[in-house]
């Protein structure tokens, strides 16, 4: 048996699994839980576990160090050794969330992949996830023996770089003394926000709009709501083909995170792959890079059970 769980500040998926796949899996509101182990207990006496764990891995949204992590939204302290101890589980792997999202790319099933564009894959080529919610994640999959290895880093807090007057406008609102506007402060839901009160900025409309979810209902027949999302499809698509050329993606470009699957009709009109193809000399290259969309909102747990299952073998 192994257990693999999604640990975020809004909910926390846990799934125990053996060789045929998951056998029991349930999702908690995590604020309802002083701690992580409390939680943890509550799944462990509700799914009855008969014998031994053999492997458990938790990604946990926040950064992790010596297999222990702090909840970035929680005052919760993800402790690898301490809870193998206390649950008596053979090995226990704390990851941050979006490398273990990484290996729940090789895991998924075509049913939850929306082809953006097709490309044309290598198998052994690296892959590429890019997630924008709350925040812009970046990982990106290597082809190693017969799996992949995960390098993840701080994608997302690279510079941004304005493409045209309107992304322009959008970097001058965000811009501050002695500051940095980075790829997250534009590619995010904070971002999306913040690019449509640039265009308030400007006299474009009277109604301010704050929520980017609100942003994204209102464009459907504000035509300021919908220019906002233009322009924040225009930065994903060229953040996108950034990274899918310092990485040399071919094996494929997956866009991940909370946005992503809310504005999949808009993405499909063409405006991101337009702007992630538009690379100048390099322009010719970017139609061989495949590009899908992830709807498989399971991934991060998907992703701990792998490496769970990986360290059984």
């Amino acid at each position: 048996m192994i257990l693999g769980g999604d640990i975020g500040g809004t909910k926390t998926l846990l799934a125990l699994a053996d060789s045929t796949g998951i056998v029991f899996e349930h999702r908690y509101p995590s604020r309802d839980w002083s701690d992580f182990p409390a939680l943890l207990r509550a799944f462990h006496d509700e799914v009855g576990v008969a014998g031994g764990i053999a492997s458990a891995c938790f990604g946990v949204a926040g950064p992790v160090q010596d297999n222990r992590a702090k909840v970035t939204y929680l005052p919760w302290t993800i402790d690898g050794p301490a809870l193998a101890r206390e649950f008596k589980l053979d090995r226990v792997e704390v990851v941050n969330d979006f490398a273990a999202a990484a290996q729940g790319v090789a895991a998924l099933d075509e049913a939850k992949l929306v082809t953006l564009q097709q490309g044309r894959p290598l198998e052994d080529a690296p892959r590429l996830l890019i997630g924008a919610g709350t925040g812009l994640g970046v990982a990106a999959l290597l082809p190693e023996g017969p799996g992949w290895r995960t390098l993840s880093g701080e994608g997302g807090h690279i510079g941004f770089s304005p493409a045209d007057e309107d992304q322009l406008a959008v970097w001058r609102h965000l811009a501050r003394p002695g500051g940095r506007v980075t790829a997250e402060n534009v590619v995010s839901g904070p971002g999306l926000a913040a690019i449509y009160a640039s265009l308030e900025k400007v006299g474009l409309h009277k109604t301010a709009i704050a929520d980017p979810a609100a942003i994204v209902a209102a464009a459907a027949h504000d035509p300021v709501a919908q220019r906002a999302l233009e322009i924040f499809i225009a930065a994903y698509g060229a953040f996108a083909g950034d990274l899918a050329l310092l990485f040399m993606a071919r094996g494929g470009v997956y866009l991940g995170g909370g946005i992503a699957p809310k504005i999949l009709g808009r993405l499909q009109q063409g405006g991101f792959v337009e702007a992630f193809g538009a690379r100048g000399a390099h322009a010719g290259l970017m139609a061989d890079f495949p590009i899908r969309v992830i709807t498989e909102e399971r991934l991060g747990l998907l992703g701990a059970l792998a490496i769970a299952a990986a360290h059984t073998k």
